[in-house]
């Protein structure tokens, strides 16, 4: 069974030069939260129609409106395994050039 999570991206510092959001020209997905992205779930749904039809609601409520191109639309299989490796943490000090706090093993 697949299931279709709908997803609200809010770039806060991508401003293009008449102030609108600026999005990947390839369709992808970037989201930087330390930048002040902000990400809403609004919803996970059994189909595509269903979350594109929530989406057309959405983008008449206050906030989306302004910002009518930051939704993305998810596709997962239940029970399956999306994230299949571990991860590692970068520290704010490391993004900035300065030296980290400690190493990581």
């Amino acid at each position: 069974m697949k299931v279709y999570p709908l997803w609200h991206i809010s770039h806060q510092n991508e401003a293009g030069p008449n102030d609108e959001t600026i999005h990947p020209d390839d369709g992808g997905v970037f989201i930087d939260e330390q930048d002040g992205d902000d990400v809403k779930l609004l919803g996970v749904y059994s189909s595509e129609a269903a979350a594109e039809e929530r989406m057309r609601r959405a983008r008449r409520l206050q906030g989306f409106v302004d910002e009518p191109d930051g939704f993305e639309i998810g596709k997962y299989v239940l029970d399956e395994d999306h994230w299949t490796e571990g991860f590692v943490r970068v520290l704010v000090a490391d993004r900035a050039g300065a030296a980290p706090e400690h190493e990581l093993p």
